[in-house]
């Protein structure tokens, strides 16, 4: 009688089962020497010996708290997966101490890519939800650690705060094998210790939830091992542990149960179906324990990365070994690798990548030619070396389109994140932004988080747009350069006031023009836009005496024209000058004047008057008596004429009449 006993302190957080394998085997005078095994298999139970611990955040203290850099914040939360839709995840406000009453007027969201988010923030109140049912095992797959991160952001201020929300796995998926039945041809000659790779069941939950433990129903030939591959990853084997008989029992009926971890624990069935097939009783055997290789993931196809190789004792077309991969290699695995059935050698198909998987684990099987084959089994490692094949990806986390052209020098315009797959020397990235810009590049307190910030003063007038274009490269060798341009639009502010086209302005105008009729126009330009570059006009009315005349215009505020409300006359107003100011529409208004100077042209609209001599009612006559025998050209008077036109003395044709005589004195002309 022996006994199983420990021999150091058991921790069931740290390994929860262990399969001790006894062997007996006869004394050193035996011949041959014959031996036999069973399997123990041990479950630790749990004890409440460790205190709750919270895991994030903490502060150098020990005690749980919420990381603020700057702009930026960081907090964690944890939900079980498959609640109700409107369950409280958290309270992200009173969490991060943000004023609720701003939250939505700063328009606090959770930013999102293309894919719906499973999470709502409510701007009102800062508390977290659940918008859709979340499934850990559709999010997530088969990850260990399940956390979904989320970026929220408040405008003016921009902030961005990070939230991490991870997803608690439940028990609500049992295990499932592939199949329902399992069929095992197993040769008669199968020596006790042979191992039988069956189908693995899958259960989508991970941790405590994924399968535990592979039960096989009782029997006396055979037992089941299970190797653990990590990940939750339990590989079962069916082991012989009696030779078989095939003329006693050429078949053997067992059903293999996968149980999970759960609290009741879940369960699946396979059948398995064990025919036992005569001769070839010898098994091929690898010449060693562990195959593996290096690789870098640029390897060109058809390259061989490794050569396994079996040997069969038997002889004839029973010792001829042929290789394969094992039945449960996953198919993307063989559009990647294949292997030589009659070398064994295992070579590269497909592309390899190191982003996607860093290592492989191929089971193989050597098999021989008889008519019932015997096969054993191998695992091959084969590890991915990184190579810079990945370019740089520029994302923009936040991104306003427009900005003031007197904004402040640092003003943030877009937030950006920059991310490379690859690894190492390989994925570190260096950031800048072409030059002839007035933006730079400031790196936040989070790597590879970068500002797109003003570097110098704007103004829309000389630039209204500019292409933003970031580079990022990598330091690999050699390198890889990606680019983005966004493009920056600035908006106006009211900093031009109007302009004239010509100062001071000069129109000449006819005098007897009709009153209300549009007798020229002055014209102002504003190079700002919108309604700072609405201009509007009007004259100065100040009432003093100089002004009195800019009473009888009037300016059409939309477009300059001036209209004169009254007929001027030349011969009582010559020249006058008033002033116009234009103003813009813009807050606050900004407004320009100009003088304009008229001139009153002459016409030819009045008749000559004689001033002299008058009768005495004030009319004009010409009475003199001459003698009879003056001389023709004799001057008797000289009358005086003056024309209002001009006011100066002019050449007049006059017709004198004799009182005495009816005789018609000829017409001089009068200087």
């Amino acid at each position: 009688m022996f006994a199983v006993v420990t021999k150091s302190q058991l921790d069931r957080e740290q390994q929860s089962t262990y399969d001790i394998t006894i062997i007996a085997k006869d004394a050193d005078f035996g011949t041959p020497l014959l031996s036999n095994n069973v399997t123990v298999n041990v479950f630790i139970l749990d004890q409440n010996d460790n205190a709750p611990v919270i895991l994030y955040p903490l502060s150098s203290n020990g005690s749980a708290q919420v990381g603020f850099c700057g702009a930026f914040a960081q907090i964690r939360y944890s939900i079980s997966e498959e609640v109700q839709d409107g369950t409280i995840v958290g309270n992200i406000a009173k969490d991060l101490g943000l004023d609720k009453s701003a939250l939505k007027g700063r328009g606090y969201r959770i930013v999102t890519g293309s894919t719906e988010s499973l999470f709502q923030v409510n701007q009102n109140d800062g508390i977290l939800y659940v918008k859709r049912r979340i499934d850990r095992e559709e999010v997530c797959e088969r990850s260990s650690a399940c956390t979904i991160n989320l970026k929220t952001v408040l405008e003016n201020p921009l902030e961005i705060h990070y939230v991490a929300v991870e997803i608690l796995d439940i028990n609500d998926h049992s295990p499932v094998f592939p199949e329902k039945e399992k069929r095992l041809e197993i040769s008669e000659s199968a020596l006790p210790g042979a191992r039988f790779q069956l189908q693995a069941a899958r259960d989508p939950d991970v941790g405590q939830f994924a399968i535990q433990q592979y039960k096989l129903s009782h029997n006396e030939y055979f037992r089941v091992e299970v190797k653990d591959r990590g990940k939750d990853q339990k590989i079962p084997f069916l082991v012989l542990q009696k030779q078989l008989d095939r003329e006693t029992n050429e078949k053997h009926k067992l059903r293999l149960t996968a149980v999970d971890g759960g609290k009741p624990a879940k369960s699946g069935d396979i059948e398995i179906t064990v025919d036992v097939l005569d001769i070839n009783d010898n098994s091929p055997v690898f010449t060693k324990e562990l195959y593996s290789a290096t690789l870098k993931e640029n390897i060109p196809t058809g390259t061989v990365v490794i050569q396994v190789n079996a040997t069969d004792l038997d002889q004839g077309a029973n010792g001829e070994i042929i290789y394969s991969f094992g039945n449960e290699v996953d198919p993307k695995i063989m559009e990647i690798f294949s292997i030589d059935a009659n070398t064994g050698e295992i070579h590269v198909t497909g592309k390899l990548d190191f982003e996607k998987s860093t290592s492989y684990e191929i089971d193989i099987q050597a098999s021989d030619k008889a008519q019932v084959p015997l096969k054993t089994g191998k695992s091959v490692v084969i590890t991915v070396a990184d190579v810079n094949d990945n370019a740089p990806e520029i994302e923009v986390t936040s991104f306003s389109s427009s900005i003031k052209e007197d904004s402040k020098i640092g003003t943030t315009v877009a937030l950006i994140s920059v991310t490379d797959l690859d690894s190492g020397i390989n994925g570190k990235v260096i950031c800048a932004i072409k030059q002839g810009v007035p933006f730079t590049l400031s790196p936040s307190l989070q790597e590879n988080m970068y500002a797109i910030v003003t570097i110098s003063q704007l103004d829309r007038e000389i630039t209204s747009q500019y292409d933003v274009t970031i580079i990022a490269k990598d330091s690999g060798e050699p390198p890889h350069l990606t680019e983005k341009t966004i493009s920056v639009v600035i908006s106006d502010v009211n900093d031009n006031s109007p302009e004239f086209s010509t100062s001071p302005y000069t129109f000449y105008i006819t005098e007897n023009n009709s009153p209300g009729a549009s007798v020229f126009a002055v014209k102002a330009s504003d190079r700002d836009e919108n309604d700072c570059a609405r201009v509007s006009y009007h004259i100065i009315r100040d009432g003093s005496e100089d002004n009195k005349i800019s009473s009888f215009l009037n300016i059409n505020s939309d477009n300059g024209e001036i209209l004169a409300l009254k007929s001027f006359d030349f011969e009582t107003l010559k020249t006058f000058q008033f002033q116009v100011v234009a103003s813009d529409s813009g807050t606050p208004s900004l407004s320009n004047n100009v003088t304009v100077n008229v001139f009153i042209l002459d016409q030819n609209d009045n008749a000559p008057v004689i001033l002299y001599p008058l009768s005495s009612n004030g009319s004009a006559q010409g009475v003199e008596e001459i003698p009879r025998n003056v001389n023709a050209g004799h001057l008797d008077r000289s009358e005086h004429f003056v024309h209002s036109q001009r006011q100066t003395r002019l050449s007049i044709n006059c017709s004198y009449w004799s009182k005495t005589t009816a005789t018609f004195l000829s017409q001089q002309q009068l200087l």
